[in-house]
């Protein structure tokens, strides 16, 4: 006997209650005196009323017994509590019972293969929402919530021919005399901490901060110093987020370049960070502004930007770069349109860049550049996103090869090298193909390439001989596997080819093989 049919046999009792309560007088009366007709209304009317009050409470309950059903239902889909049916269907298992009691083990059947459906993927992440939600929280001095995240990432890398940087190259370089052919290392470098909050609303806007740190900062002296880096600053912004309306100030990623490869071999420097990929951070000030449609979301993002340039490794104190001797920063605006599914994301998007920079000596030259991106749900399980770009003196944004200056030749590069650079179209761009079988199971196939004008980086290296290793062209292309057997725990093996042209002989070629392991917290 299921909820519903006790309760209404327990209204049906109470009705009967009424009934003879107030019918056995009734009839006792009748048998000695005849009762009045005011008498016998006003116990119709009674009776009325009392019936009427069952059928409310009757209703009521009904009404609730169905929220408490919808209720449990949904906690146990959360849970993925396979074990345990579901109110309805026992309510449908009791009512094939009671039409066809012969049939009872086939709806025991159906019922299993209904409770079946849940998978492996969605047991494991309301697995770890659960366990999130046990876990003990950071403290925090205010009284609003701190999140502490991050990955602790362990690579191990074999290389071929000769790179930038033995952690995450960038660029081939020419080999030297009695170099080796090779290289194999290991570093947890890349390896992230992040703390994230939630402040108070503050003119019906709600307030959030994020800093991001790593160690990839630079290398100490001493025993042990190629694998424990120096902590660096990578992230760190303050939101104030309206309904349709953002503001962003901090350190961040530029707002016309908002994709990035996927790869694990190379998280500190975003992939393709000189081959196509403007992701250099920046001190930005960006307002967000979205346009909500039942089938698209419509952004216009615009911001003034920072963007420093090289540095001296012996630099102690920091001087204006050409942009900020300009006295005016960069500026730049995106218009994107965005599709509303958080499982299948579509994003398209084009913005414009304007760059104004003054040199040592007072030469001007003034940088500007447009970018495409895009990211496409192409089948049920692909994914293609990039990002296409042109114009000149976005080298401060990453995107080709950078030059290496020695601190020696600092002040030469800054006054004849770095404006005629400035002034040398530049175009590149990346593409990447995802194919993400489950939640566990993800393939990468990505090519990126990043090209200044080869006749203009010829007649700069004339200019300025002491440059080591300017290059006009740098092309890599990768391809990754990423196993994660849990939500907090991932492995991912890569293969990764760097081509780089020089202004004069051979292009310089390397090969790098790859594992890392990651414990994302």
């Amino acid at each position: 006997m299921n909820l519903s049919t006790r309760v209404l046999l327990r209204a049906v009792g109470c009705l009967l209650c009424v009934v003879l309560a107030n019918g056995l007088p009734a009839f006792a009366q009748s048998a000695s005196e005849p009762a009045t007709q005011a008498e016998i209304d006003a116990k119709v009317r009674m009776l009325s009323q009392t019936l009427e009050e069952t059928r409310v409470e009757l209703s009521e309950s009904r009404s609730e017994i169905r929220q408490l059903r919808a209720m449990l239902e949904q906690v146990l889909r959360k849970m993925g509590d396979a074990d345990t049916p579901t109110p309805g269907a026992v309510v449908r298992r009791e009512q094939a019972t009671e039409k066809s009691p012969g049939n009872s083990q086939e709806a025991r059947s159906s019922d299993e293969q209904n409770l079946a459906r849940i998978t492996e993927d969605d047991w494991q992440i309301a697995k770890a929402r659960l366990e999130e939600l046990q876990q003990d929280k950071v403290e925090s001095s205010s009284k609003y919530r701190l999140k502490l995240s991050g990955i602790a990432l362990f690579n191990a890398f074999g290389e071929t021919g000769h790179v930038d940087n033995l952690d995450v190259p960038t660029v081939a370089v020419p080999p030297s005399s009695g170099d080796a052919s090779g290289s194999l290392g290991a570093s947890l470098r890349q390896s992230i901490i992040g703390l994230a909050g939630v402040g108070p609303n503050i003119y019906g806007a709600t307030t959030s901060g994020d800093v991001q740190m790593d160690f990839f900062g630079g290398l100490p002296s001493g025993y042990g110093a190629t694998t424990s880096g120096v902590m660096r600053l990578r992230v760190a912004r303050v939101r104030f987020d309206w309904e349709n309306t953002s503001v962003v100030v901090g350190l961040d990623v530029p707002l016309f370049s908002p994709n990035t490869p996927t790869s694990y071999m190379s998280l500190s420097v975003p992939a393709f960070a000189s081959a196509g990929n403007l992701w250099t951070w920046t001190p930005t000030i960006r307002l967000e502004q979205r346009w909500p449609t039942p089938f698209s979301l419509f952004k216009i993002e615009a911001g003034v930007m920072d963007p420093s340039r090289y540095a001296s490794s012996s630099a102690s104190v920091r001087a204006a770069n050409p942009g900020e001797g300009s006295r005016q920063p960069a500026y730049s605006l995106r218009i994107s349109a965005n599709g509303r599914s958080e499982n299948r994301p579509l994003s398209i998007g084009v913005s414009g860049i304007y760059l104004p920079q003054r040199y040592y000596g007072g030469e001007t030259v003034t940088g500007w550049g447009g970018v495409a991106d895009w990211r496409l749900p192409l089948l049920p399980h692909t994914e293609l996103s990039g990002e296409f770009f042109a114009g000149k003196g976005l080298d401060v944004f990453g995107g080709v090869p950078y030059v290496l200056v020695q601190p020696s030749d600092l002040n030469r590069y800054n006054s004849v090298t770095a404006p005629a650079l400035a002034g040398i179209r530049m175009l590149g761009g990346w593409s990447q193909v995802k194919v993400k079988l489950n939640f566990r199971n993800e393939f990468n196939l990505a090519a990126g390439s990043g090209a200044r004008s080869a006749r203009g980086t010829s007649q700069t290296a004339l200019l300025d001989p002491t440059v080591l290793f300017l290059s006009h062209r740098n092309d890599m292309w990768f391809a990754n596997y990423i196993f994660r057997p849990r939500s907090d725990l991932l492995f991912s093996t890569e293969y990764r080819r760097v081509r780089t042209y020089q202004v004069s002989g051979t292009p310089a070629i390397a090969g790098q093989v790859g594992m890392a392991v990651g414990f994302i917290f």
